[in-house]
């Protein structure tokens, strides 16, 4: 794809790509923003695991409050036990989810391996007066989750043989949603901090806000928007590893009510792939965030904690409603 910040004078065999400055209306300066992420398969198909990869990828530029604007493609590829044709896929499905995010690959990088790997290095960039850091969540803010929790619960159970198809298509859909639309409307309703929700799940990302700001939250576990169908999976003890050791390492600074059940634990630290965004949003623009939200069709975002001051160790209070 053409990128206006690209050099359009370099070709797919030269040696590096040629970048201009990323500029924003009125041809004010915008910082850059860079990130990597690389993750395994999490479905069988090539083409949707290439896309979910990108888009997980891309998700950690809108968790800035930037755009994506050029890429670098990585994978590896067990080029001696599955055909090219297989790698041509993966790469497929990652150029489409670029295209949709308006974010140029500009080159990439393949190395053999024993097991299938994709992802991205971005180069974003974002207005410097509204960075959304970590560091800048404010007392008395919200807490707006823009979508359900549980795709480590269905990849799990994807490699177990155990998911339903309905909860599979729901799954995937949300992973190949991207966060740009959700990111636009952080930024219109005042958000001054956010993170995805990736592989440390809701509480472990959460910890890492609540403590670079020096502030508290109370979690609303009841109005947590979870994927119809994992607290079923859990129960048969569908649970990946990863989700237990978050759960294992967000208890440090995490108490939970009594009546907050082990399913809904797990799934608060369940590691997502593709995440939705966290954001710490004013409470008085929470009903417009939300309402931005659904008629953006990210119908089942919900606002499920609040900040406070800190208060010692126990940074996250998960209550039961």
């Amino acid at each position: 794809m053409t990128h206006p910040s690209v050099d359009g004078g370099t070709g797919p065999l030269d040696d590096a790509a040629v970048v201009h400055p990323f500029l924003g209306p009125g041809g004010a300066p915008r910082s850059m923003v860079l990130t990597i992420d690389v993750i395994t398969p999490i479905v069988d198909d090539p083409r949707c695991f290439g896309a979910i990869a990108a888009t997980n990828a891309l998700s950690d530029v809108y968790a800035m409050g930037g755009r994506p604007e050029v890429a670098l493609s990585f994978a590896g590829f067990p080029s001696d036990k599955l055909p090219l044709t297989v790698l041509a896929e993966i790469l497929a499905g990652m150029a489409e989810a670029c295209l949709r995010a308006r974010c140029a690959i500009v080159g990439g990088h393949t190395i053999a391996d024993a097991e299938p790997k994709a992802g991205l290095a971005v180069v974003g960039s974002v207005d410097p007066t509204k960075v959304w850091s970590q560091r800048s969540a404010r007392e008395g803010q919200v807490l707006v989750l823009t979508k359900p929790l549980g795709t480590g619960i269905v990849g799990q159970a994807i490699r177990a043989g155990k998911a339903p198809e309905s909860l599979i298509t729901e799954a995937l859909a949300q992973m190949l949603t991207l966060n740009d639309v959700a990111c636009e409307i952080g930024l219109a309703v005042g958000a001054t901090s956010c993170t995805d929700v990736t592989g440390f799940g809701l509480l472990g990302h959460l910890r890492n806000v609540m403590e670079a700001s020096d502030l508290c939250a109370e979690i609303w576990s009841g109005a947590v928007p979870f994927l119809e169908g994992t607290r079923a999976l859990i129960a048969e003890g569908v649970v990946p590893g990863g989700s237990k050791r978050n759960l294992k390492h967000a208890s440090q600074v995490t108490t939970f009510e009594e009546s907050v059940s082990e399913e809904t634990r797990l799934l608060l630290a369940d590691a997502q792939t593709s995440g939705g965004l966290l954001l710490c949003v004013p409470e008085a623009r929470s009903e417009e965030a939300l309402r931005r939200l659904a008629d953006a069709g990210i119908a089942r975002a919900a606002v499920i904690g609040r900040l406070s001051s800190s208060e010692g160790e126990h940074r996250i209070r998960v209550t039961a409603s």
